[in-house]
C-alpha cells in the first residue's frame, strides 16, 4: 500500500489558519473528520493530545508528525497541513514548524498500513522532498511529490564503484549496529533509522539499523552481527531487548537524538566512546530505554507482587467474622476453630508478609535477584523493630518502601564494589559476597532509622486520641482524610489504630468511619475509570475492575497503582472522598463492632437495616466525590504504544 492511498486531496490543507500548536492539531483532526476518516473526532483529538503529552512530535527542521493509534479512527489516513509563517510547536530544535503530517492509524491497523506510514517518516529526511512540498501550489502538487518519492525508493540503487566504496570505507572504525524505537513505533523509529543510515553512508561508515516499530522488529540484528560489531547505538524511548548486547560497547540515548544529533552519535561510534553494557546492571544514566521513570517501575514491581497477599489475607480475615467478631479468640464464647484458622492465615501470615514482599520486589527490580534477600530483610525489620516503647507495629508500609529502595541501591553498590574480583571468585559473588554485605548494610541502616519512622506513626496515633472529645463529625472528617493520605502507610495505620483503640474502649463509631473511609479511595478510582474512560489508559481501566473488589473488601492499598502513576491528582481526589465519607458516617451515628472486612461485615452495623443503608450511602457518596474529583483533575490518558 502506497502513501497516496492514505494521503488524499480531501485531507490536504495548504494554508493552516491556526497560530498555536493545539489549534493546528484541532484543524488537522477536523480535516480528517470531514473526510470521513474518524468515527469519533473528540476521542481522536484526545488521543493526539495524549501522545503530545508524552513527548513532542515536532521533530525539527520545520516538521511535525502528530500521530496516534486509536479506536476512533474509522479508516487509516494521513492529513497534511502547511503554515507559511510557522507555528511554535515545541519542536526538538526549538524552531517553528511549517509542515504537518498527521497520521491516523486505527487500533488494529495491519502491517501494510503501518509500513506505509513509517515510509512517510523516511521521506521527510530528504531535504529536496521537504522543499518541494513546502513550495507546492496545490494539493495535486503535494501528491505528485509523494508519488515521485515513492517511485524513487522503489528503483534499485546503483552500486558504487569499487574504488569509491574503498575510499568511503577507509575512515570506518569497523562495524556499527543500531536499534531505534519510539513509544508508538510509527514515526520517530523510522526517521531515526533513515537519518543514521543516510549520514553513515555519506561518511563511509558501515551500519545496520534494526527498527522496533508498530509492525514488529524489522532488519533484526543477528547474534553473529552483534558478536562482530565494534559499537552499538540504541536510540529508544521505549523498552528494547538489551540482554543480547551484554559485554559490547553500547551508546544508549533518546530516539530524538538519533534524528538531530546523528553526527555526534556517529562520532562517538567511530571513536569507540561507549561504555561496556552489562545485562545484569541497570543503566544509571539519564538516557534510559525504559518508558516509565525508574521510581514508578520499581514501586509497581513491589506493589503488583504484594497485592495477592493483601487481597487473599483481607478476604480471609473478613470471612472469619461470619462466626462472630471474637470468633478467633479461644477465650471467647464465640470461638470457632475454623474461623480462627482463617484469621491466622489471613492476618497472622498473609498480611504479615505484605510489607517484606513489597520491599523485596522493589529491591529486586532495582538490583535484580541479588536485591531480593536484603529487601525482604529490610521489610521485615520495618514491621517488627520499632525501638519505641508501646509501639509494636514498626513503621509499616512507608518503612517497607524505604527498605526496598534502600536495599536495591545498597545491593548495586555492593555489586560495583566487587566488580573487579578475579574471575576465579566470580561464582562466590551471588552466593556469598552479595547477600552477606547487602543484608548487613541494609539491616543496620533500617535498625537505625526505623525507630524514627515509628515515632511518626505513634505521634499521629496520639494526636488522634486527643481529638476524641471534640466534634464527632470533625473527627470523622479528619480520620477519613487520613485513611486516604498514604494508602496503607503510617498515616493510614495511625487512623486505623485510633479506630481499634476506640473499639476496645467500647466506642464503635470510629472504627465504622475508619473502615468506610478506607474503602473509598479504591472504590472512587474504580468508579472514575468507569465514568471517565478517556482519562485512563486501557491498563488503568483493567486495574479499575480489580479496585472495585479491593475497595469493597476494605483494602485501601487497591488505589496504589493509580496514586503511584499520578499522585498529584489521585491523592487529593482520594482524600476528598474519604473525608466526606468519614464525616457522614459520624453524622449518621453509625457504629460497627468489626475491625475489618468491608462489605462482608456491613450486616454487623448496629441499628438494623436503616443504619446499614445509611452506612452504604456514606460510602457511595464518598466514592462519587473521589470519582468526580479524579475525572476533573486528570489529563487524558496516553495511549499504549
Amino acid at each position: 500500500m502506497n502513501i497516496t492511498s492514505l494521503l488524499t486531496k480531501d485531507t490536504v490543507l495548504l494554508d493552516l489558519a491556526a497560530s498555536s500548536k493545539e489549534a493546528a492539531l484541532s484543524e488537522l483532526v477536523g480535516k480528517l473528520d470531514e473526510a470521513g476518516k474518524l468515527s469519533d473526532r473528540e476521542a481522536f483529538m484526545n488521543d493526539i493530545l495524549a501522545r503530545e503529552a508524552q513527548s513532542t512530535t515536532g521533530i525539527g527542521d520545520g516538521i511535525a508528525i502528530p500521530h496516534a493509534k486509536s479506536s476512533a479512527v474509522h479508516e487509516p489516513a494521513i492529513a497534511f497541513g502547511r503554515s507559511a509563517p510557522g507555528i511554535d510547536y515545541e519542536a526538538l530544535d526549538g524552531q517553528p514548524a511549517h509542515l504537518f503530517f498527521m497520521i491516523a492509524a486505527s487500533e488494529g491497523a495491519n502491517n501494510d498500513h503501518l509500513e506505509a506510514l513509517s515510509r512517510l517518516a523516511t521521506f521527510l529526511m530528504d531535504g529536496k522532498f521537504r522543499e518541494r512540498v513546502l513550495k507546492a501550489a496545490s494539493a495535486d502538487e503535494v501528491l505528485a511529490a509523494v508519488n515521485d518519492k515513492e517511485r524513487e525508493l522503489e528503483e534499485p540503487e546503483e552500486p558504487a564503484e569499487p574504488a569509491q566504496v574503498q575510499a568511503e570505507a577507509a575512515p570506518s572504525p569497523g562495524k556499527v549496529l543500531a536499534v531505534t524505537a519510539c513509544p508508538t513505533g510509527i514515526a520517530h523509529t523510522y526517521m531515526a533509522a533513515e537519518k543514521l543510515n543516510e549520514r553513515a553512508k555519506e561518511r563511509g561508515i558501515p551500519i545496520k539499523v534494526e527498527t522496533n516499530g508498530s509492525s514488529g522488529v524489522k532488519n533484526r540484528l543477528t547474534p553473529e552481527e552483534i558478536a562482530e560489531a565494534d559499537v552499538i547505538i540504541v536510540a529508544a524511548d521505549t523498552k528494547v531487548e538489551m540482554a543480547r548486547f551484554d559485554g559490547k560497547p553500547v551508546i544508549q540515548t533518546k530516539v530524538g537524538k538519533a534524528i538531530h544529533e546523528t553526527d555526534v552519535l556517529l562520532d562517538r561510534a567511530t571513536q569507540k566512546d561507549a561504555p561496556i553494557y552489562h545485562a545484569e546492571a541497570k543503566s544509571d544514566k539519564g538516557d534510559s530505554t525504559e518508558p516509565k521513570s525508574g521510581f514508578y517501575k520499581h514501586l509497581m514491581n513491589g506493589v503488583s507482587n504484594m497485592l495477592p497477599f493483601v487481597v487473599g489475607g483481607g478476604i480471609l480475615i473478613a470471612l472469619s467474622f461470619f462466626w462472630g467478631i471474637h470468633s478467633s479468640d479461644p477465650a471467647s464464647p464465640e470461638y470457632n476453630a475454623f474461623a480462627a484458622m482463617l484469621n491466622t492465615i489471613g492476618g497472622g501470615k498473609a498480611f504479615f508478609l505484605m510489607v517484606p514482599v513489597l520491599a523485596g520486589f522493589i529491591a529486586s527490580s532495582i538490583a535484580e535477584r541479588p536485591g531480593f534477600a536484603p529487601g525482604m530483610v529490610g521489610g521485615l525489620i520495618a514491621i517488627t523493630v520499632s525501638g519505641v516503647e508501646g509501639a509494636d507495629g514498626g513503621s509499616g508500609f512507608l518503612g517497607g518502601i524505604i527498605a526496598g529502595f534502600l536495599a536495591g541501591y545498597v545491593t548495586l553498590f555492593v555489586k560495583k564494589m566487587f566488580a573487579k574480583l578475579p574471575d576465579a571468585l566470580e561464582g562466590l559473588k551471588p552466593v556469598l559476597f552479595y547477600p552477606l554485605f547487602s543484608i548487613a548494610i541494609t539491616g543496620i541502616i533500617m535498625m537505625l532509622i526505623n525507630p524514627q519512622l515509628t515515632k511518626l506513626y505513634t505521634g499521629l496515633s496520639a494526636f488522634l486520641e486527643g481529638l476524641g472529645g471534640t466534634n464527632q463529625v470533625l473527627v470523622g472528617l479528619i480520620i477519613g482524610a487520613m485513611m486516604a493520605v498514604d494508602m496503607g502507610g503510617p498515616v493510614n495505620k495511625a487512623a486505623y489504630t485510633f479506630g481499634i483503640a476506640m473499639l476496645d474502649a467500647g466506642n464503635f463509631n470510629f472504627i465504622a468511619a475508619v473502615m468506610a473511609a478506607g474503602m473509598v479511595p479504591p472504590l472512587g478510582m474504580a468508579l472514575a475509570t468507569t465514568l471517565f474512560k478517556k482519562r485512563f489508559s486501557r491498563q488503568e481501566r483493567e486495574a479499575g475492575k480489580t479496585a472495585y473488589v479491593l475497595g469493597a473488601c476494605f483494602i485501601t492499598e487497591g488505589v496504589i497503582p493509580f496514586a503511584a502513576a499520578d499522585p498529584a491528582r489521585v491523592i487529593p481526589a482520594s482524600i476528598g472522598g474519604a473525608a466526606v465519607t468519614g464525616a457522614l458516617t459520624m453524622l449518621f451515628d453509625i457504629s460497627l463492632r468489626a475491625p475489618h472486612g468491608g462489605i462482608f461485615v456491613m450486616g454487623l452495623v448496629d441499628g438494623g437495616i436503616m443504619k446499614v443503608l445509611l452506612y452504604a450511602a456514606a460510602i457511595i457518596a464518598g466514592a462519587f466525590v473521589t470519582a468526580f474529583l479524579a475525572g476533573m483533575l486528570k489529563k487524558p490518558a496516553v495511549p499504549a504504544a
